[in-house]
């Protein structure tokens, strides 16, 4: 049951699989793409080029049955921020993949000019089919339809219209477990790498025989069983907690209260009306609905932080509507109706795009006077021009960045290119660190400092305190050790506040592995994996100028607390100095 590494080269129409070099045996998730996208493309190659790589990997422990293990990374040169790329999501797709013996997916090479394959990964062989029916085709009724092409026992991704136009907010379209493109890979437009190999959808069927391989596995149950202990126990992660109960938009009024949560493209800190579209009021309207609350995204999920948002007759489902999302394309926008927002959620699953640029990018395009704040009519028609391909939606489907200098805006919320998620960096200089320093641009899950800053988890930090630096990189390491096992994110929750449960962790990764890893070698292990990461920037041309926040944040104070971010340069570098 040895894993292998399957090749795709998109110029040669070749599918190879490979034996796993000694040197990758061990990673998985974000360790192995990263690690293969520092050894294989060249840090000047054009991200859309020939030369560029698109990369899946499952995490270690995925497809276990470890809680919550369901996660894949994908990694690649981002279009978006020209440097290297992780993006991460929880999918039944991933725990297929990795069940299937493929510890990683390389993609590439390049097709003819817009010549689109779907990439089939059956139980009987592998082989490319020839997707133009496809073409121009929303994701949701793609994925209706390949079910009905390839049967109902196969995971789907794939990029949509989005992927087709080379967009640089073109994200990577997961199954969620009823089938629909609601998980993403959103960040960083590894979605137009994707279309860019000319690859527009893989197809895998379910396999006949699960080719995971445990090798110590009294000491994997174990580590199995403390971490559903912690989960189960922690207020955050139990059954019945906050997550459960509300999902991850349980957040809009506690970061609203703090004064931190960006309104109207980062102009104000907070707004009463932001409570109509708290967690609190969505899963009222769930229930009203008879869309689903709580929700899994992956299998062996129990945290269940996912939902089902519906119309209001309980049609047309969208899928999940998470914090970030409902942040971007409602409050950022100047946008209180939930209906509105699951509307431009929903365009912008089927499109193929991150919700969290594509929300900034409306408000940086509000702000340069396309439309009004609050307008949220006009929002779903820009999403129109993006369907329609026209030379305006292909600025849009660019991000916020590209948008801004299209308009004139200098009040562009971005890092390395990367739009700001839903936590303004001035009261919580923290979040901030994280955004200037990750090398993913800015980056919320690159290292989650709003835990111990406003939830408490993990310990409490001073929002407002501007030495940050040892906290931003510790929460780095660890999230890109996370990442790599193949865990949500959201276990760490517990396993900050709980040792068993990090205790867990750690021995989950031994049992598959065989290794003998102590809690200090898995936070080596993370840093080890951000100094590829940043050995790649560094070489693709990226300086420590680049790990600053824009002008505006450092001049301009946020109400309502008035501040600015006055970390110091120092402060920032001190995240790369051991």
């Amino acid at each position: 049951m040895t894993q292998k590494i399957l090749r795709v080269d998109m110029g040669k129409g070749t599918l190879n699989y490979e034996d796993v070099p000694e040197k990758y045996r061990r990673l998985g998730g974000r360790a192995l793409t990263s690690k293969m996208i520092s050894d294989e493309v060249p840090p000047n190659a054009h991200p859309l080029g020939p030369n560029n790589k698109l990369i899946f990997a499952p995490g270690i422990v995925t497809g276990t049955g470890s809680p919550n293990s369901g996660r894949i990374s994908a990694g690649a040169k981002s279009p978006l921020t020209g440097g290297i790329k992780e993006s991460n999501a929880g999918t039944p797709f991933a725990k297929t993949l990795a069940q299937k013996g493929i510890k990683a997916l390389v993609i590439e090479g390049k097709a003819k000019k817009d010549k689109y394959y779907i990439l089939k990964l059956g139980n009987d062989g592998e082989e490319l089919v020839e997707a133009d029916d496809y073409l121009g085709m929303g994701l949701y009724k793609a994925y209706d339809k390949l079910h009905e092409e390839f049967g109902d026992n196969i995971e789907i991704t794939g990029v949509g219209i989005a992927g087709e136009l080379g967009a640089a907010n073109a994200g990577i379209s997961y199954t969620d477990p009823e089938g629909m493109s609601s998980r993403y890979s959103g960040r960083g437009g590894l979605g137009a790498v994707m279309a860019s190999r000319g690859i527009k959808f893989i197809v895998i069927e379910e396999p006949e025989e699960d080719k995971i391989e445990i090798k110590d596995k009294e000491t994997f149950d174990k580590g199995r069983k403390k971490l559903a202990k912690a989960l189960s126990e922690h207020d955050v992660t139990k059954k019945g907690g906050a997550l459960y109960s509300y999902g991850t938009s349980v957040l809009i009024n506690i970061i609203n209260e703090s004064g931190g949560l960006p309104q109207r493209n980062f102009s104000e800190g907070s707004d009463d009306r932001s409570a109509q579209v708290s967690g609190e009021r969505k899963a009222e309207e769930i229930k009203k609905r008879g869309g689903v609350r709580p929700h899994k995204c992956s299998p062996s999920c129990i945290i269940r932080c996912s939902e089902i948002w519906t119309k209001e007759d309980g049609k047309d489902p969208v899928g999940v509507l998470e914090y970030e999302s409902v942040w971007a394309l409602g409050p950022n926008c100047g946008i209180y109706d939930l209906d509105v927002i699951g509307e431009l959620n929903r365009a912008c699953n089927d499109l193929g795009m991150d919700t969290i640029e594509a929300g900034n990018t409306i408000a940086v395009a509000m702000e340069g006077g396309l439309l009004d704040f609050g307008d949220g009519e006009g929002a779903l028609k820009l999403m129109d021009e993006i369907y329609n391909k026209t030379a305006l939606g292909r600025i849009l489907a660019n991000g916020a960045e590209y948008t801004g200098r299209a308009f004139g805006v200098d009040r562009i919320p971005t890092v390395k290119g990367q739009a700001m998620p839903a936590y303004d960096p001035r009261p919580i200089k923290g979040i901030g660190v994280t955004y200037a320093t990750s090398p993913m641009g800015a980056d919320h899950t690159a290292g989650y400092a709003i835990a111990p800053e406003i939830m408490g988890v993990g310990g409490e930090a001073d929002p407002f305190d501007i030495k940050k630096g040892e906290l931003s990189k510790s929460l780095q390491r660890a999230t890109a050790a996370i990442d790599s096992a193949g865990y949500c994110l959201f276990i760490a929750f517990a396993i900050l506040d709980i040792e068993e449960g990090l205790e867990g962790v750690v021995d989950t990764v031994n049992g598959v592995l065989g290794t003998d890893y102590s809690i200090e070698d898995v936070m080596n292990f993370g840093k080890q994996v951000l100094e590829t990461e940043r050995e790649f920037n560094k070489r693709a041309g990226f300086s420590k100028e680049d790990d600053r926040l824009p002008e505006f944040m450092i001049k301009e104070e946020l109400p309502p607390h008035n501040v600015v971010f006055d970390v110091p340069d120092e402060e920032l570098d001190s995240v790369w100095e051991d």
